[in-house]
């Protein structure tokens, strides 16, 4: 188990019924970076992912 899972596992817990934009996700990403300058790439990482559509994750 990676340490990010009790993270994931933290958000499903208390936000897993709720569904939210990819507008408000944005939002919170920059608000997060904003607070936290030094996970700037992980962010920017995480966010590219996301972006993509899953066949191009299969190609790369």
């Amino acid at each position: 188990m990676y340490a990010t899972d009790r993270g994931i596992e933290e958000l499903v817990e208390r936000r897993g019924d709720e569904q939210v934009s990819v507008e408000w996700l944005a939002e919170r990403l920059r608000t997060f970076v904003d607070l936290n300058p030094s996970f700037e790439d992980a962010v920017e990482r995480i966010a590219s992912f996301l972006a993509r559509d899953d066949a191009d994750d299969l190609e790369g």
